[in-house]
Parts: structure tokens; C-alpha cells; sequence
């Protein structure tokens, strides 16, 4: 037996747990219908095939109608789900892998206006922050309800054979019950602590009637809100320890923080730029405390960090989710002393804060996640060898190495720098984004184990490519800052990646006009304003920054607003005049009507990329397919077959923002799905 402390078995009441590692629960936004089906089911079994000893579904599955998701989450109210989960936990079993379902009602922290439009309910009339609803007061008939609701749903999930479930009691209606801050009711369900933990215990008592004692039941809840009125950590350490005594639960899944608002999500679910593990050690206080099981997941990025989690005895389980969305092979390599080889999580949340948006959660660097159903994790051999000559080593041009050169062939990639990374490289340079290079330095390590050749310095001409006798080419040569956007004195203006790299010396006072949107806007304030400029962030949209998302905004607003930099939302900069050492910045609005100036030393002009794609078109009349790609066999999954041009010399395709300006993600996931099938 291996003495690595994540490899030790875990007894858990009756059910024995293969390893120390679990996926927590969190909802990837895939179910169809509230059902988890193919799409989920694939998800989900490909971390139970990597060896993760425990797998926890649903972020949480709704128990009641009444508690509508506000993104794509399970129905656990809903009986059809039966055999959808029995289809995905006898999956999951069959890999040696336990199962579990988080079961919550979400309380104020939904909207009236999904779902059935019922109202939304709480302990108290207040407002959740981050979903705006004005909550009914809860009634006696509705907890009645609820409850009845919540057995309900966890006999479903037994009888769909899940292991056992957790209740989500951190920000939901139980932790509104519990914490003082939310709960305003009298009588039995309010005022002291016995009385707001009273909800919670009834809810557990209606479950285990039900599932009886051999079914796992769990707590994830918040032992600490930190909020001034809130739940301390010295009343969560007695709430911890009657859970425990209660009799009625297994193990204790400890939370730290708040999340009615954007800020305290981030603190609880921290992202790149902050701490690794911030609450470990107090997860390990409340295991001190309890002397009971705890399961403890929050930016455990890394095996080193989880190693460490067991090892100190801080917790008896321990979550790598996102870690899982990045590499869902993470125990099967430390098991293959292959730890080296672990694609890293870097933290850029793309994951959670697309389903903040309503979309799915997608990994940024791994392609595969969530579309385990069309796009492998591990790539298969080629039938025959080809040569391959890849143009730029950015992330779409590295993915697509990467991924030619693990299919077997022979790989060239010409790269004009010194270094590898395009934007990306650039990016990195802000210290909060610094983790965005793993992106690129997994890759360069695959692509050194598929001896793919890349050539640094090496400007590729057409002859350059021609000679290299290539039975397909790629162009991913990314693209070159746009900031040819005004009607006049664009000879006048630097691009945020100007600032960013030094290129372009700050000013003393500063206007960034940004309608793209994304990082570049809010890292060049960043820079310009520490600098100790004057910084003003204009955009002709209704909010700044959508490309960012919420969770990511969090820690640039928390910087930004210290430096007292000016958000100016839905005005648009039309010109620039040179005026002495001074600019005017000529102001108007998409709305009509506005003429204003703004006089600067410095204008900043974030407007994305255009694509750097000179290359490409020189190649284009040699090639067999003229460039052209065929979205259905794209989509299918199958070879590229077009032929335009019988007497070409070789395949060519161009990939990331050699295309149009995108993000990381589009142009991994371009790379991966052209190159998986050539």
C-alpha cells in the first residue's frame, strides 16, 4: 500500500472511500430539462475514471418549486430524476468511486420571475444583494412544507442510489435560518441559537426517517459568516459541535465567508491572485473542535496543498473541484508517479463565473471539460504520421502542438519572440494574473514529451513553411492590439497592451476608452493608476468590464477603487485633438444628444485585437483546402476532408485570434477539436 497520505483509504460510517481527494459539490450548468443526462453523466463519470475516491453532483439540486434555480441546476423535486441518477450512480460505482447529491432550498438567494414565479422565501424581508428579490417572510405553513420537500428529494436520491447527501447550508434558507443577520421570525424558528438551528435539525430528522442509517448524510455550512451581526467563529464552533452531537449527520464540509455578494463569493471561493487554501487551518480548528469527520474544499489547486491538508490531520477529506474541472486524471497520476503531469489549475474561474452568466462551465484551459461526449481528455493515436508546421507558440498554437504531436506526428512550430505565451505572456505580467503562464508552461512540458520542435526567433515566410514540405499548417499568430477606432487623432493613442508591457510610458492623467471589455482595460488602470495617475475607465456599454465577470472584478475593484479610479458608463469617445502637451478627448453617446471633452495627457484605447494574419493569406493559394474549414466535420468530430485545390501542397487552417479576437478558452478549444482529428 502506498504511504502517500491522499492515497490512504477513509471509512465514512459503512462506506469506505478508496482515497483522500473528492470533487465537492458545484453545478457545471449541464443538466437538460433539470435532468442530468448524457452530457452530465459523461461529466461526471470522467472524475470517478481519474480515481477521485468521492464525486459530489448538483450546486445545488432544487428541492422545491419554490426555490427555482436562477442557472441550470438539478430538480430534485421532480420524480422523473429517478432514473437519471440511478443511469449516472451506477456509472460512477462502476469506477470505483462513491457518489453523493447536495440538496438545498436556495431561500432569498433566487428570483421571483424563474421557474413558476412563486415568491421567494426567507427567514426576514431583506434582500439578498446579489439576486435583488424582496423575500416573503416565511410562514409555519411553509416550513412545513419545506421540509416535507427535503425528505422528499433525499428518498429520490436514495432510491437513485446515491451514497448519501449534503445539505447546502451556507447562504441558502438553512443558513438564513441560522444566522441572526437573516432571521427575524419568532416563536420556535427564531431568536436564539437553539431556535435558528432549529429548521436545520428538523430537516435532518425528516431525512434520516426516511433514508435510514445506512445512507451518508452531510453538512456544508458556513462556521464563520464574517459579518459584523453575523454567525462568529466562536457560535460556529458550537453550531459545529451540536451538528455533531445531533446524531443524525456524518461529517462536517466547513465553510468560511459569506456569499450574498459578489465580494464574499470571492472570499470564499478565492480565485487567481489570492491565497491558496486561505480557510484550511480554520477548517482544521473546527476538526480540533468536533473531533469528527471534515471535508474542507477552497482553491486547493494542487497536490502539494492536498497532501498537506491530510497529512497535518487540518481535515479527513479533501476537495479538489476546479482542480478536477482543469484535470479530471489528478489521483490516477499521483497514483502513476506522474504528478508532473497534472494539467495545473490556474484560477482564472472561467469555470464558475460563466454559470453566474447562464452559461456552462467550461474550464479555460481544457477544452474536453464539459464536452467530454465529443472532445477527449486523453488523445488517441493516429493512424499514419504527418508533418505538421504550426505558426506561433500563443496558447491556440501550443494546444495545437501539443495535441498533434501526443496524436504521434512531426511537429515544427515557428514562434517570431524569444519566449512562448503570446497575450498570455503579456497578461501574466500582472502579478493577480502571474498563474495564467501554467497555461502555457503545461504545454511547453507536453510538448517536450511529444518532441514537438519549436523554433524561437524564427520569423516564418511562406517559403520558410513551404520548405518544410508540411502535410498540413496552422496559423496561430494571434493578433495585434486594435485602436484604429476613432473618427480622427487615432495617431494620438496607445492600446491598453502598450501600457501593460511597458511599451508605452504612463500618464499623469488618463483616459481608457474600453468597449471590448475584457482584463486588458482594468490591468492597464491597474498599472497606470499604482503609477499614480489619474485614471478614468470609460465605455459606451451599460456596465463596465462584462467580459471580466463578476467573480474576477472583484479583486481589480477592490484595487481600483483604493487608487480612486472613475468608472464612466454609457459614453463613447469619438475623438482626440493634440492641444500643446495636452489631449482633447472628444466625448458623445451612443443615446444621442451629448457633446462633452475630457482634457488628458495620455488616451488608452482598449478595443481587442484584429487578427495578425498576413501568412495565412500568402498560403492560402498554395494549399489543397484554400484555408477553408468545414464547420459539420468540425462539429462532428471527424477529419477535415474539403479540397479546393487539387494541386495544393498541404492542409491549412488558422486557429485562436489568427481568426477573430476571441479568449484563451476559444482558442485552446479551436485547436484541440481541429487538431484531435488530423
Amino acid at each position: 500500500m502506498s504511504s502517500d497520505p491522499l492515497l490512504q483509504p477513509y471509512k465514512l460510517k459503512h462506506l469506505t472511500l478508496r482515497n483522500r481527494i473528492i470533487v465537492t459539490s458545484h453545478e457545471p450548468a449541464y443538466p437538460e430539462d433539470g435532468m442530468p443526462k448524457e452530457r452530465y453523466l459523461a461529466y461526471t463519470v470522467e472524475r470517478a475514471k481519474g480515481g477521485v475516491a468521492m464525486t459530489m453532483t448538483a450546486g445545488s439540486a432544487a428541492v422545491s418549486k419554490d426555490s427555482p434555480p436562477v442557472f441550470n441546476n438539478l430538480l430534485a423535486y421532480k420524480d422523473e430524476i429517478v432514473p437519471w441518477i440511478r443511469q449516472m450512480t451506477d456509472a460512477v460505482h462502476e469506477e470505483g468511486a462513491a457518489i453523493m447529491i447536495q440538496l438545498t432550498h436556495l431561500g432569498r438567494r433566487t428570483r421571483w420571475d424563474k421557474g413558476d414565479w412563486l415568491p421567494v422565501l426567507a427567514p426576514s424581508h431583506h434582500r439578498e444583494a446579489a439576486h435583488r428579490a424582496f423575500p416573503k417572510k416565511i410562514e409555519d405553513w411553509d416550513i412545513e412544507r419545506i421540509i416535507k420537500d427535503f425528505a422528499d428529494a433525499a428518498e429520490r436520491m436514495k432510491a437513485g442510489g446515491m451514497d448519501g447527501v449534503e445539505l447546502e447550508a451556507y447562504g441558502h434558507l438553512i443558513d438564513q435560518f441560522v444566522s441572526p443577520l437573516t432571521n427575524e421570525l419568532d416563536g420556535p424558528y427564531g431568536g436564539s441559537l437553539d431556535n435558528r438551528m432549529r429548521f436545520c435539525m428538523d430537516v435532518f430528522k425528516a431525512i434520516r426517517s426516511r433514508v435510514g442509517d445506512d445512507f451518508i448524510l452531510g453538512v456544508r455550512y458556513t462556521a464563520d459568516e464574517r459579518l459584523p451581526g453575523g454567525t462568529g467563529m466562536s457560535e460556529g464552533i458550537e453550531i459545529s459541535k451540536r451538528l455533531k452531537q445531533s446524531g443524525l449527520i456524518d461529517y462536517l464540509n466547513v465553510i468560511r465567508g459569506h456569499i450574498d455578494t459578489d465580494a464574499g463569493l470571492t472570499d470564499v471561493i478565492p480565485i487567481q491572485g489570492m491565497a491558496n487554501a486561505p480557510h484550511l487551518d480554520f477548517a482544521g480548528e473546527i476538526r480540533a473542535a468536533t473531533n469528527f469527520p471534515t471535508f474542507h474544499a477552497a482553491k486547493i489547486p494542487d497536490v502539494a496543498t492536498a497532501r498537506h491538508a491530510i497529512a497535518s490531520g487540518k481535515v479527513d477529506m479533501i476537495g479538489m473541484t476546479r482542480a478536477h474541472m482543469t484535470d479530471p486524471h489528478i489521483v490516477r497520476k499521483i497514483i502513476e508517479k506522474r504528478e508532473d503531469e497534472i494539467r495545473p489549475c490556474v484560477g482564472a474561474n472561467y469555470c464558475l463565473d460563466r454559470i453566474y452568466q447562464g452559461g456552462a462551465a467550461y474550464c479555460i484551459h481544457n477544452a474536453a471539460t464539459g464536452r467530454e461526449l465529443t472532445m477527449p481528455h486523453i488523445v488517441a493515436k493516429a493512424d499514419s504520421r504527418k508533418k505538421v508546421v504550426i505558426v506561433g507558440a500563443g496558447p491556440a498554437g501550443l494546444e495545437a502542438a501539443r495535441v498533434a504531436g501526443e496524436r504521434g506526428h512531426e511537429v515544427v512550430v515557428f514562434e517570431a519572440a524569444s519566449d512562448p505565451g503570446g497575450q498570455i505572456r503579456l497578461t501574466a505580467l500582472s502579478p493577480r494574473r502571474k498563474e495564467m503562464m501554467s497555461i502555457i508552461d503545461w504545454r511547453m512540458a507536453q510538448c517536450e514529451k511529444h518532441g514537438v520542435t519549436i523554433r524561437f526567433n524564427a520569423w516564418a515566410e511562406a517559403e520558410t513553411i513551404e520548405a518544410e514540405n508540411p502535410d498540413v499548417v496552422i496559423v496561430a499568430t494571434g493578433g495585434v492590439a486594435h485602436t484604429d477606432v476613432l473618427s480622427k487623432g487615432n495617431e494620438f493613442v496607445v492600446s491598453s497592451w502598450d501600457i501593460i508591457s511597458g511599451d508605452a510610458k504612463p500618464g499623469t492623467n488618463v483616459l481608457i476608452f474600453d468597449d471590448a471589455g475584457d482584463h486588458a482595460a482594468l490591468q492597464a488602470a491597474e498599472f497606470l493608476a499604482g503609477a499614480g495617475a489619474k485614471v478614468e475607465i470609460m465605455t459606451p456599454d451599460r456596465s463596465f468590464s462584462p467580459e471580466v465577470m463578476a467573480m474576477n472584478l472583484v479583486p481589480y475593484m477592490r484595487s481600483l477603487q483604493k487608487l480612486d479610479v472613475t468608472f464612466t458608463v454609457t459614453y463613447r469617445l469619438e475623438s482626440v485633438e493634440k492641444n500643446g502637451n495636452q489631449l482633447i478627448a472628444n466625448v458623445g453617446s451612443d443615446y444621442g444628444g451629448i457633446s462633452k471633452q475630457r482634457v488628458v495627457d495620455q488616451v488608452v484605447i482598449n478595443h481587442g485585437t484584429i487578427p495578425l494574419d498576413d501568412i495565412y493569406f500568402e498560403l492560402k493559394p498554395k494549399s489543397t483546402n484554400h484555408g477553408e474549414i468545414s464547420q459539420d466535420e468540425l462539429i462532428a468530430g471527424q477529419p477535415q476532408s474539403v479540397v479546393r485545390n487539387a494541386q495544393g501542397q498541404f492542409q491549412l487552417f488558422r486557429i485562436g485570434d489568427a481568426v477573430s479576437a476571441r479568449n484563451t478558452h476559444a482558442a485552446i478549444y479551436d485547436a484541440l477539436r481541429l487538431a484531435k482529428d488530423i
